[in-house]
């Protein structure tokens, strides 16, 4: 039978911790019997870790994969008490413990490639023998992301995509546009962003629906066993907006949609500061367009920042224009990279 009869870690009631700040709890220990020479401590850990199989070379006729990982230590804080006499006798005892998160660390995160993740664990420990723990998970909210750097895009922002279309079965040419304009593209976590759609059908169907969804783009940089650099970038869904717009041929329609940030997620952030990952964000709309195989597709860049008074500056209209039946007329606000040289997808996350 254990000496420890329970161990428990008394947390205050925070959802969200935010980086910089501090955590105060408390560690009970309740004991069966009298301990002596017990070692109880407290730890604050915070790491990151990422890992995919990655094909060495898709043309040879055999398949082999090459591990790629990578792993960082954010914070690291471990807390001992002093036991008076060095011994507990049989009875309930609490400990308070004080941890301080460093001001610049990422915010948690989890994928299917990796994760950030931060832990206070309780633990008493007798001639080496762990005689019980607790570990309990703590959602943060980073800072972590060059503040100086996204002040200039403290701006309304449109953004325009023109799609051609041919039916083929009426021989007929038309167009639609969409339109999405924000007052504003740095947003923080938890807030609402409110955006507003132009839809100019030129077509002879309807418009059905556009859905709207925020993708986080995320750039991992891992190593090889032999020490050798990789990069994989992937995007996952954030949150989504399915808007019912019906809109008439010829005719045109203006709606105005909402989408709330959840809390915590990490900041707009280059691989200088985060290491291994590096986060950048787009407000994507969508439209199938009917008795066709295109899609029209604009993209938003959004800037996602830790807290609003880091930002104050005098605002100016940006207009980008993206005609997708002629890329040249316009300014392209998405690359394939399918194709790329992981060093060039590299250095445009760190510039």
């Amino acid at each position: 039978m254990s000496t420890v009869r329970a161990i428990n870690l008394v947390l205050p009631e925070i959802e969200v911790y935010l980086a910089g700040s501090s955590i105060d709890g408390q560690l009970v220990l309740n004991l069966r019997s009298t301990l002596v020479d017990p070692v109880v401590k407290v730890e604050l850990v915070g790491r990151g870790y990422l890992r995919w199989l990655e094909e060495e070379n898709p043309e040879w006729d055999y398949e082999k994969s090459t591990a790629c990982t990578n792993q960082v230590v954010y914070v690291s804080k471990t807390q001992n008490f002093h036991i008076k006499d060095g011994w507990l006798d049989s009875r309930v005892h609490t400990f308070d413990f004080h941890f301080t998160f460093p001001p610049n660390i990422p915010s948690t995160f989890t994928s299917k490639i990796g994760c950030i993740s931060y832990t206070v664990q309780g633990t008493c420990c007798s001639s080496q023998v762990v005689l019980a723990k607790e570990e309990r998970c703590l959602l943060l909210q980073g800072t972590a992301g060059d503040r100086r750097r996204h002040m200039k895009d403290k701006a309304p922002l449109v953004v325009e995509v023109r799609k051609d279309v041919v039916y083929f079965c009426c021989f007929r040419r038309g167009f639609v546009t969409l339109r999405i304009s924000l007052e504003k593209n740095i947003f923080c976590p938890g807030d609402t962003i409110v955006f507003t759609t132009d839809i100019a059908n030129r077509t002879c169907k309807y418009v059905r629906k556009v859905i709207f969804a925020l993708h986080c783009i995320v750039l991992y940089r891992g190593f090889s066993s032999r020490g050798e650099p990789h990069y994989l970038e992937d995007q996952s869904e954030v949150t989504r907006l399915e808007s019912q717009t019906d809109t008439a041929p010829f005719e045109a329609m203006r709606v105005t949609s909402a989408l709330v940030l959840p809390k915590p997620m990490p900041v707009t952030s280059t691989l200088r500061e985060n290491t291994i990952m590096a986060f950048r964000y787009e407000l994507v709309g969508t439209s199938d367009l009917p008795c066709t195989m295109s899609t029209i597709v604009v993209r938003v860049p959004i800037i996602i920042a830790a807290t609003p008074k880091h930002f104050s500056v005098e605002q100016n209209t940006v207009t980008l224009h993206e005609n997708e039946g002629d890329i040249s007329k316009g300014v392209s606000l998405h690359r394939d990279i399918s194709d790329s040289d992981p060093g060039a997808i590299a250095s445009r996350f760190t510039e």
